[in-house]
């Protein structure tokens, strides 16, 4: 009860809060214990059921008014195990704030809206950049979600009528014939980092035209808080060529371009444009494609990305995320990777993503040949499972539509292909529900459940639904971000393509890096307070890894690249200018 007043900032503890936290305690007491006469769990059981105890006891305390929920809180129970002490295990708790920054991290806490602590943190930023990234960096687990997910999701859709000046830069049409002109003009000359967006898929929020700045700028901000790289170095940028969201034409404060969007031929050349203009401008710079629709994001990734430095995070770098997040769950499972079967409900960017980089780590991995990998992984629509027999299929689902007997649900779909790993990148709440969870638990004895999809709200399961769905056997992963780490090692490099290999690689290193202690207490990536610590490790392998592979050059003076990375690394000075 404790912990969970702590948690929540619970102002009072009422009579109700006990009755509640009686009624939770003795749900808990299993069966076999009420049959011999004990009412209560036995002390040891009490580790495997303190963290259910205290997330009942939380969410009431929320719902009753008493107490609020913090924005990292999407699970309650991944959350509360993330604060809770383990003895000989590096802290997950919220990194206390220098003296220096308390008075704002107080100032955060004590507002009663996360969209409040979302313009603070932006006004901060334009006022005090260094105080702002102290804060940002020094109490990472706790202030992301204000500034990124789930919070940017809201700012997104009202980012016109938001009291706010854009940090990056927007591309329009008319710019067309001076874009690198535009470029040249930016107050930073120095770019090496660009995160761009059409606005046309934000999270799971659809279309958002010019709202869609909001994600570029951000998601430009875990570069540096990840990757180390200096902000001045960083450009949001987007790609304003109108939205079908007809909510958006029709209102008045919309501040983006009033059309329907841009397409064919007219947008592929403004596009060519933009990218051009980038190589001349800055030839090493590292460019991000971000929440682009289906129509341009495959599209767009394969016409450029063996002529630029460049990725696409919904395609790849959440695959990067998922296979992590298996090789982590397999040291647990302790089964191998030619042994899985993995369903994927979602087939659009990251659903097939997360499918290639499965099967490219097959091939590599285990040696099999790649139409056999790919057999390995499935794919769910909004119509049904992937097959051969369907003729409706668009061309980036092709390679998954494998020779089995359709089903028009998830349900039947997981009955039917029994698999070992399910992942959801759907944006559906609930898609991973009781029935669909017990199907995955009856034959698997450590179900492997990665509900995916951002923003949180719109994940397919929470923890606490897998766990108890499950008989508590569940073994869940619900994101990290790499592309921070990456973007840092192609920096320094001078990368000059990013293969799918790197990626490969990448989730390999990472899951290597997490400790056991972490594993086995069910948590697949290292903790938020550990990166600090771990993301020098992890941008030094991947610098050795482009290096070796002739996509990137070493510096004369990184003659060992852990040092060379931390030594490169942005740290804000003590004091404002």
């Amino acid at each position: 009860m404790g912990m969970a007043a702590l948690l929540t900032h619970c102002r009072q503890i009422t009579d109700d809060v006990f009755l509640q936290a009686a009624k939770i305690l003795a749900g808990l007491t299993p069966a076999k214990h009420l049959e011999t006469g004990m009412l209560f769990p036995t002390i040891g059981e009490m580790k495997g059921l303190v963290v259910t105890l205290i997330s009942g006891i939380a969410e009431f305390m929320v719902e009753s008014k008493l107490g609020r929920k913090p924005a990292a809180a999407a699970d309650w129970p991944d959350y509360i195990r993330s604060q809770m002490y383990q003895p000989g295990v590096a802290p997950t708790t919220v990194v206390e704030a220098h003296h220096a920054d308390t008075r704002e991290l107080l100032t955060i806490r004590h507002m009663y809206t996360d969209i409040q602590r979302y313009l603070f943190l932006r006004h901060l930023q334009d006022a005090k950049p260094d105080t702002f990234w102290k804060l940002i960096i020094n109490n990472a687990q706790e202030l992301l979600p204000y500034v990124y997910t789930p919070t940017v999701g809201e700012a997104c859709q009202d980012y016109s009528k938001l009291p706010i000046e854009t940090r990056g830069l927007y591309i329009r049409q008319e710019d067309s014939g001076k874009i690198l002109k535009k470029l040249q003009a930016w107050r930073h000359q120095e770019v090496k980092v660009i995160v761009v967006t059409d606005g046309e898929r934000i999270l799971g929020l659809g279309d958002l035209g010019s709202g869609g700045m909001g994600i570029s700028e951000g998601k430009i901000i875990l570069y540096t808080v990840f990757g180390g790289l200096n902000p001045k170095h960083c450009l949001p940028v987007c790609i304003d060529v109108g939205t079908n969201n007809d909510s958006l034409i029709q209102d008045p404060q919309y501040k983006g371009i009033v059309q329907k969007r841009l397409r064919g031929e007219p947008y592929d050349k403004l596009i060519h444009e933009f990218v051009l203009a980038l190589q001349k401008w800055q030839p090493h710079v590292l460019l991000q494609f971000e929440d682009f629709g289906n129509t341009n994001a495959f599209r767009l990734l394969e016409k450029y990305q063996k002529v630029l430095c460049c990725f696409n995070d919904d395609i790849q770098g959440t695959a990067c995320i998922a296979l992590t997040g298996i090789f982590s769950a397999l040291r647990i499972t302790g089964k191998k990777l030619e042994d899985q079967k993995i369903l994927i409900l979602g087939a659009g960017e990251a659903g097939t993503g997360i499918g290639k980089i499965i099967a490219l780590a097959l091939t590599q991995t285990c040696n099999k040949p790649m139409k056999d990998a790919l057999k390995c992984c499935h794919l769910v629509d909004s119509k049904g499972l992937v097959c051969k027999s369907r003729t409706d299929l668009q061309q980036h689902k092709l390679p998954f539509a494998h020779d089995v007997a359709f089903q028009p649900d998830l349900l039947s779909a997981v009955k039917s292909v029994r698999p070992t790993i399910l992942i959801g990148v759907s944006t559906i709440t609930g898609a991973f529900n009781k029935d669909v969870l017990e199907a995955m638990r009856s034959f698997n004895a450590r179900p492997v459940i990665f509900p995916l999809s951002n923003p949180t709200s719109k994940a397919e399961c929470t923890f606490e639904e897998a766990y108890n769905h499950t008989g508590g056997t569940a073994v869940f992963a619900s994101g990290k971000h790499v592309f921070g780490p990456i973007g840092m090692a192609t920096v320094l490099t001078k990368c000059k393509t990013i293969t799918e290999e790197l990626f490969l690689m990448t989730a390999e290193l990472l899951a290597g890096i997490t400790p056991e202690a972490r594993l086995s207490s069910g948590m697949l990536f290292p903790a938020f307070s550990d990166m600090k610590e771990v993301a020098p490790h992890l941008i030094a392998g991947i610098c050795e890894h482009i290096v070796k592979s002739g996509q990137g050059t070493q510096p004369a003076d990184a003659t060992d690249w852990l040092d060379y990375v931390k030594s490169h690394m942005y740290k804000p000075p003590d004091d404002d200018e």
